[in-house]
């Protein structure tokens, strides 16, 4: 047997250990061709804790860590965890501004990337205050000397179990940096305690087992990541990471693993549907298919539904802390609500003067639970303008049922005041996007003379399609419900600007077409 250190019980690092000790033949992790028992994936992060560890890097140190998805990414994420360092996953999408505005923001003493992001970095190097001379580690191979290589480093480290100082439950595990859809990113502090939380919340939440085969297909430096692989590890089952989205490929991989849970994003769920391999046969094996990072149109869910009953979940959510759940037994009877909190959350509406409203009123959604941030990394005045008195204020317009089930109505930033009116994007949205030549929808409001904001629809159509924006429009207007909801333009476009997370960057759009119709 091998000799175990001793962990603190919240270090989340100890469910690898674990699943390696008592389930170490189980299939453990699936990526591309790379097919690793529990106790193989332990043995090679192992490794690479005591790689880190010979560099010098300590409890609470912070790696930031430039990669697509990639096994090593993988990798780091527990390897990191297990020497009670933090992880700091930067989005490849980036340039060098802001590449080095997060890393000197995190206090990051490592920085491990590839090839790719080489030239990026070399501009940025000497104004990297924090990290250390020799911090640049690289996971492929490049002639260059002055950085560290990976796989040299990991084949020459030990795969015993690293010595692991003691935490306490508050202790960071990552920064996750905000998105930047409403704003400059923000570092989201989430403790060891908040993601053994994900572990139990979600395994329950979404019937997971040791036998599920999870996969994940999104950029796993997004919050969401966790939401599943979290559970997995918990539980010892079988994770499946992509290393990118492509519809046909996904649909094909859960057919041939008989893939069981899945968390995807509305835009990937859109794709699905409309992949020339799409069948219910071949995504059959799936027990879970939840939508999650923004609102999916009761159209798409209603396809969904239809074609794959009883699976489908909705998660909101927020990565500072508190969530719902709309389980699949709730979906047939609240639709277009995004569910409820799961135990130990709570969730009120209030006013602005933060006082709460009767059901059936709309107001801004605040939250508590287990799952909350330990705050935004060295920014207590937006740490305390965010959570008040133990609630989060998430910034997001929604209501209560009078069964207590939560409806998202719109983010406070993406609501249109047109004429004195709040108009809420998504009730325009979910109108348009019945229409059979729209594949997908934003809206959002521009500066308009007369009206103050003017809504604009940004649709991309479906292959082929004919209509022209002005019949599109008309189309829509006669069927919104006010008038005030009226659009005032439709532009088609190729693609959305994205997230690393897959949203659509609605303040992009409305930079993009500021002066559209003027």
């Amino acid at each position: 047997m091998p000799e175990f250190a001793e962990f603190h019980p919240v270090n989340i690092g100890m469910l690898l250990t674990r699943n390696s000790q008592y389930r170490p033949d189980h299939l453990g992790i699936i990526v591309e061709d790379v097919r690793l028992t529990f106790q193989e994936f332990n043995n090679g992060v192992n490794r690479v804790a005591n790689m880190l560890c010979n560099l010098g890097v300590d409890k609470g140190d912070k790696v930031a860590i430039v990669l697509p998805n990639s096994f090593e990414l993988l990798e780091l994420y527990w390897a990191i965890a297990k020497i009670s360092a933090v992880s700091v996953p930067l989005s490849t999408l980036l340039m060098s501004r802001g590449f080095k505005s997060l890393i000197n923001d995190s206090d990051a003493k490592i920085v491990i990337t590839n090839s790719q992001f080489m030239s990026i970095l070399e501009e940025i190097k000497s104004e990297l205050t924090k990290v250390d001379p020799n911090g640049f580690i690289l996971v492929d191979k490049h002639s260059s000397s002055e950085y560290h290589h990976y796989q040299f480093l990991k084949e020459n480290a030990s795969d015993y179990e690293p010595q692991v100082a003691e935490i306490d439950e508050k202790a960071p595990y990552n920064i996750i940096y905000s998105s930047g859809t409403t704003g400059l990113p923000k570092g989201i502090v989430l403790s060891h305690y908040v993601r053994s939380y994900y572990s139990t919340i979600f395994a329950s939440s979404f019937r997971m087992t040791p036998e599920s085969i999870i996969i994940h297909c999104g950029s796993i430096v997004f919050n969401g990541t966790f939401v599943t692989m979290m559970p997995a590890m918990l539980l010892g089952a079988t994770y499946i990471m992509k290393l990118r989205f492509d519809a046909e490929e996904f649909i094909e991989t859960v057919q041939r693993e008989k893939a069981t849970h899945v968390i995807m994003v509305p835009s990937q769920l859109i794709a699905i549907l409309n992949a020339p391999n799409f069948s219910a046969k071949a995504l059959e094996s799936l027990e879970m298919i939840c939508s999650v990072g923004a609102p999916l149109h009761l159209e798409v869910k209603e396809k969904l539904n239809n074609l794959l009953p009883n699976r489908f979940y909705e998660l909101y959510g927020l990565t500072e802390g508190f969530l719902t759940v709309l389980d699949k037994t709730h979906y047939s009877s609240k639709p277009q609500s995004v569910g409820i909190p799961p135990p130990f959350y709570k969730i009120r509406i209030v006013n602005d003067d933060g006082q709460d409203i009767p059901p059936g009123t709309i107001g801004e959604i605040v939250g508590k639970g287990p799952t909350l941030m330990t705050e935004y990394y060295k920014r207590p005045d937006l740490t305390t303008e965010t959570i008040r008195d133990g609630w989060l204020y998430s910034g997001d317009l929604g209501y209560l049922d009078e069964d207590g089930f939560l409806f998202l109505v719109d983010r406070k930033k993406d609501m249109i005041i047109s004429g004195g009116v709040n108009v809420y994007p998504k009730d325009i949205e979910e109108v348009v996007a019945q229409h059979s030549s729209v594949q997908e929808v934003a809206v959002f409001g521009i500066p308009d003379a007369k009206w103050g904001e003017a809504s604009v629809a940004a649709v991309r159509p479906r292959d082929a399609t004919t209509i022209t924006s002005d019949e599109l429009m008309k189309w829509v207007n006669e069927r919104v419900g006010a008038k005030f909801q009226r659009l005032h333009q439709v532009v088609f476009v190729d693609e959305f600007p994205l997230s690393i997370s897959g949203k659509i960057l609605k303040r992009e759009l409305r930079e993009n077409y500021a002066n559209v119709g003027h």
